[in-house]
């Protein structure tokens, strides 16, 4: 312990963050100035990783809620060697590796992308529970923790009530946040908003609360030492810190607390950047180097870290040469490859819902694929999750040989803790709910493609035929929401999204295999409550013909030289089926049937292919029943889609099915209408 090189560190870290925000001329400095103590004594005291190998899979992880203090990250970081002088010089600019909020880069320690308040610590609480999942199969060995930093935006996001409920239900004694609590938000303080007792809040969750000094370096060690030993419960350290600390005027009087200083350059404020750069110790002519007794400190440290993490390397290696068939098993959950999955053997029963196709597909998974965790929002009798919760149990506290999350009512939050245990690596996340409840999802679904995480979301009650529940529990424009995602290219320029609408069974096994082998991107299947007739085959089996739904679309009724192209997905294919027995039976057109699960990967096929499926010099008849605009990209200009344009009503399914006009002698109207004017 050297108080001196400990203070100087947190102070370099503060005129780092100072200096970044000013040369930007954009940023939050006050923030990391408060929290640069916490920062220092936890990396250099008790953070484990090893600074040589930065994937290590075994690796405390450090999940930043308020990613609007990547300053604090990054001048961290850049002690430690990961980011070079220019990367922190060149905070917020183009091509820059140090952008205004943290993105994923495990490389540089950035465990996750932050920036929308609550979901960072929610994504640490879902790392954790992957750690006590892994913990649970292969010993005590592997007892690295997960560090949250939370501000008091993210502890007023509703989505911390989810989080902070399923820790403490869950005892995540593995999960270590820190509260920097200032008092001071972008535009209030903290007073103005809220009256709450955070403290007495999290311990009714079943939490451990240490609330400290955030500046005493003797009494965050404390609360770090016994948040470590802490075995029963998810430990909140509420640091009390001053928003801008270090910040002084031009005349040198102290100016830390102020509102103003949370959002803009101190030099935009009451105080003075030279001044305050001084009263740190900095050289403002050169205010991105390390100071040479830092520089010192954190050479040592590094070279300390990595024989520490050698001693647990060889630790672990005494364990694998013990335990060879568990060691093998852990290598292949960590490689992320999957078992050989056998989805032709799935049976389903004739004319289900692609909702109890599913169960099918989840109970057989469910003794398949041993890495798995399914959640469910408190539906998982009618979203059929529960046909893989029959062949396991849930998730509980001490208890973690399960592979079932109870979520309880709360969407958002089990998203955000699947991209957490997607980040931690080892385990695929699964979560499922309603697909009008997908709205309160969209958070974290966009954190998940943004950070191209492949969580498999599963959406029950597809349509409007969820029928007497009425317009609230029926979906109509969120098809068109998800086919947006698919429209929208990530970073690695791929659809941002695998959106899957199977048409019957067979295609809701064919989904379930693009889900679990689509690594790259979130994927979601959108699945009906009511039955469906299966689809004819025409081929050597159903599941065979169902296989060129791997190519987003295909068509499952060809004939030569078609009077008209019927094109849709989901239950509306069978639709388009007895639509099509109709205009041939009656009217003697001939007609093909493209089912097209998903626009998106159809998009990435060849022209040829996709004119094979859906050519432009025939008539084209699209039928959905969301948002016509859902398939208008498919038709073109000179083709009809037949959707909906308003919200649903309460009343039995077969009874909206007529009323709408989604039946097949309705549907085969609309297309002789449509015929008239091509």
């Amino acid at each position: 312990m050297n108080k001196k090189v400990d203070q100087q560190s947190a102070d370099n870290i503060r005129a780092l963050a100072v200096a970044m925000v000013e040369k930007a001329n954009s940023g939050h400095p006050g923030g990391p100035m408060g929290g640069a103590d916490f920062m220092h004594i936890l990396y250099s005291e008790f953070f484990n990783y090893d600074p040589s190998d930065m994937k290590w899979p075994f690796r405390d992880r450090f999940f930043m809620d308020a990613g609007h203090l990547s300053t604090l990250m990054y001048a961290q970081y850049y002690l430690l060697g990961n980011y070079e002088k220019d990367d922190v010089a060149n905070f917020r600019q183009w091509g820059s590796i140090t952008p205004g909020h943290p993105e994923v880069d495990v490389e540089r320690g950035i465990e996750n992308t932050s920036g929308p308040l609550g979901q960072g610590h929610t994504m640490g609480v879902g790392a954790a529970i992957a750690a006590k999942f892994l913990q649970a199969r292969f010993g005590d060995w592997m007892n690295h923790k997960i560090y949250g930093f939370i501000s008091d935006g993210g502890v007023q996001e509703e989505i911390s009530q989810g989080a902070g409920r399923i820790a403490g239900h869950l005892g995540l004694s593995n999960f270590i946040m820190f509260f920097d609590s200032n008092d001071i938000q972008l535009s209030t303080s903290t007073d103005e908003v809220t009256t709450e007792n955070t403290a007495m809040k999290y311990e009714a969750w079943g939490w451990k609360v240490i609330t400290i000094d955030g500046h005493n370096h003797d009494e965050i060690r404390k609360a770090l030492t016994d948040a470590n030993n802490e075995t029963e419960r998810p430990t909140l350290i509420i640091g009390k810190t001053i928003m801008g600390k270090g910040c002084v005027t031009a005349d040198g009087k102290m100016f830390e607390g102020e509102c103003e200083l949370h959002g803009q350059p101190i030099g935009a404020t009451g105080a003075d950047y030279t001044k305050t750069l001084l009263n740190l110790g900095a050289n403002p002519e050169s205010p991105f180097d390390i100071f040479d007794d830092v520089n010192e400190f954190y050479k040592n440290l590094l070279k300390e870290k990595i024989a520490k993490a050698a001693e647990k390397k060889a630790e672990i290696a005494v364990w694998k040469n013990k335990n060879q068939a568990l060691s093998d098993k852990l290598d292949f959950f960590l490689s992320g490859k999957l078992p050989e999955l056998d989805f032709e053997s799935i049976e389903h029963k004739a004319g289900l819902a692609t909702r109890a196709a599913s169960s099918g597909v989840l109970a057989y998974l469910a003794e398949k694929v041993e890495n798995m965790i399914v959640s469910s929002a408190d539906l998982s009798n009618s979203d059929k999750t529960d046909g893989f919760l029959k062949k396991t149990h849930a998730l509980k506290k001490g208890d973690f040989s399960g592979s079932f999350l109870q979520a309880g009512v709360a969407e958002l939050t089990m998203a955000c803790i699947a991209n957490g245990i997607a980040l931690h690596g080892g385990i695929i996340p699964v979560v499922a709910t309603f697909f009008v409840f997908s709205d309160y999802m969209k958070p974290a679904m966009r954190i998940s493609a943004i950070q191209e995480l492949p969580v498999k979301y599963v959406w029950t009650h597809d349509a409007f035929r969820v029928g007497e529940d009425g317009p609230t529990h029926q979906p109509v424009e969120q098809e068109a929401q998800l086919r947006l995602l698919e429209k929208l290219k990530n970073h690695s320029g791929k659809p941002s999204l695998l959106a899957l609408r199977p048409a019957d069974s067979a295609e809701t096994s064919v989904a379930w295999k693009m889900a679990l082998e689509n690594q790259d991107t979130p994927t979601g299947l959108i699945l009906s409550r009511q039955g469906i007739k299966d689809l004819p085959a025409s081929g050597k089996s159903r599941y065979n013909d169902a296989l060129a739904a791997e190519k987003g679309g295909y068509l499952v009724k060809e004939v030569e030289n078609p009077d008209v192209v019927l094109i849709a997905n989901g239950s509306e294919v069978a639709t388009l089926v007895a639509a099509a027995e109709l205009l041939e039976a009656e009217k003697g057109l001939k007609v093909s049937i493209a089912s097209i699960i998903s626009e998106g990967r159809f998009r990435l096929q060849t022209k040829s292919y996709q004119e094979s499926v859906i050519p432009k010099n025939k008539p084209l008849f699209g039928l959905t029943a969301g948002l016509p605009v859902n398939l208008e990209g498919l038709v073109g200009d000179h083709g009809k889609v037949f959707g909906l344009d308003h919200f649903g009503y309460s009343a039995p399914a077969s009874v909206l099915d007529e009323k709408f006009g989604f039946t097949g002698e309705k549907v085969c109207n609309q297309v002789l209408e449509y015929l008239k004017t091509v």
